[in-house]
């Protein structure tokens, strides 16, 4: 199944599943850690650098962000653990990252986003365990890859099968290193 990465729209912000787009298109969620790097994802994915809305402020996404490539949907959760956000707004954050998760009938799978250069948080084995759980097929993305030499690839990503108990996938949004290989994972998910 080929993925026209070229066709792409933004759809719609959405904190309420009345606000959710209508459509019968497949979707893939991103789910990780404030700045863990899902909107470059998904940049690098449609070649497009300012795509989706990027920022070095942890918890700059608040809502969910629905984007439409082709015949699917990339759907960018807000991230948890540390944000520059008031309290109230990151507590409104796990029932709507929950909700969407456990009842969006489109979502087919998930891109779980965790940065190479640190041992996965607790927060990141909560949300493996949470997927495995409710049975969720999900890819662990390892991202921000140009910020370790190669030489320590192997070590870190050891790190994080060791944590999280799968098998990550390298990737850089700087030098586009992994693209191929998500590309191939989302075509999966899709068929």
């Amino acid at each position: 199944m080929k993925l026209n990465v070229q066709d792409s729209e933004f759809l719609t912000s959405a904190v309420h599943e009345r606000q959710y787009p209508t459509h019968q298109l497949k979707e893939i969620a991103l789910v990780g850690r404030s700045n863990v790097g899902k909107s470059s994802l998904i940049n690098t994915l449609v070649n497009r650098r300012k795509f989706a809305r990027t920022s070095n402020q942890p918890g700059r996404t608040q809502t969910i962000n629905f984007y439409r490539v082709d015949h699917m949907s990339f759907v960018d959760l807000p991230g948890y653990g540390f944000a520059k956000v008031p309290d109230r707004v990151r507590q409104q954050w796990r029932p709507m990252i929950e909700n969407y998760l456990m009842n969006r009938p489109n979502l087919v799978g998930v891109l779980h986003l965790v940065d190479v250069r640190h041992k996965p948080t607790s927060d990141d084995e909560l949300m493996a365990d949470w997927l495995r759980q409710m049975e969720i097929p999900f890819v662990v993305v390892a991202t921000k890859a140009d910020k370790i030499s190669r030489g320590k690839y192997d070590r870190h990503l050891k790190v994080i099968r060791d944590t999280l108990h799968h098998e990550p996938v390298l990737f850089s949004a700087q030098t586009g290193q992994g693209r191929d290989k998500i590309l191939e994972l989302i075509r999966q998910f899709l068929e």
